[in-house]
């Protein structure tokens, strides 16, 4: 490794927002990955930073790990990503972010008079839940009217 193109643990959370324990936890996920210095200590090539901006863009949208990880498998090892390599693996994002904003949209044309829980706790509802319907729903649990785009279970990472 040319040590100019070398980046500490530090450094690396440091240039890319993420806590050294985010960066352990990723290395240990098979997403992004650190050699060792004599001492033992991680070092990352300079491009790591690219991808874990990846990996904050595509949390950002809503993909899992492991999704990450798959659409990290696709681009080249050994040799920094083109332009084309991220339009080839993020094309699909296009779908599902219009979901996410046509859901987030009907969420905040409603929010002055139901988020879509079904809870019966107003007056006049946007979204009827007469006899308590939602109640007896077992295909969701949760907020049952609130666009299933925004009802995914959100992780801690």
């Amino acid at each position: 490794m040319d040590t100019h193109d070398v980046l500490t643990v530090s450094e690396v959370a440091a240039r890319s927002g993420f806590a050294a324990s985010a960066l352990r936890y990723y290395e240990s996920q098979g997403l992004i990955v650190a050699a060792r210095s004599g001492g033992g200590q991680r070092r990352y090539q300079r491009g790591v930073l690219r991808q874990l901006a990846f990996i904050r863009a595509a949390s950002n949208v809503g993909l899992t790990l492991e999704e990450i990880r798959d659409e990290l498998d696709r681009l080249p090892r050994a040799r920094t990503p083109t332009k084309a390599d991220w339009q080839r693996i993020t094309r699909h994002w296009r779908t599902r972010l219009d979901d996410q904003i046509a859901a987030l949209e009907k969420l905040r044309d409603g929010l002055d008079s139901c988020i879509g829980c079904g809870c019966l706790s107003l007056q006049r509802c946007a979204i009827s839940n007469p006899f308590d319907v939602a109640a007896m729903s077992k295909d969701a649990p949760g907020a049952v009217y609130l666009p299933a785009v925004l009802r995914r279970p959100h992780t801690t990472r």
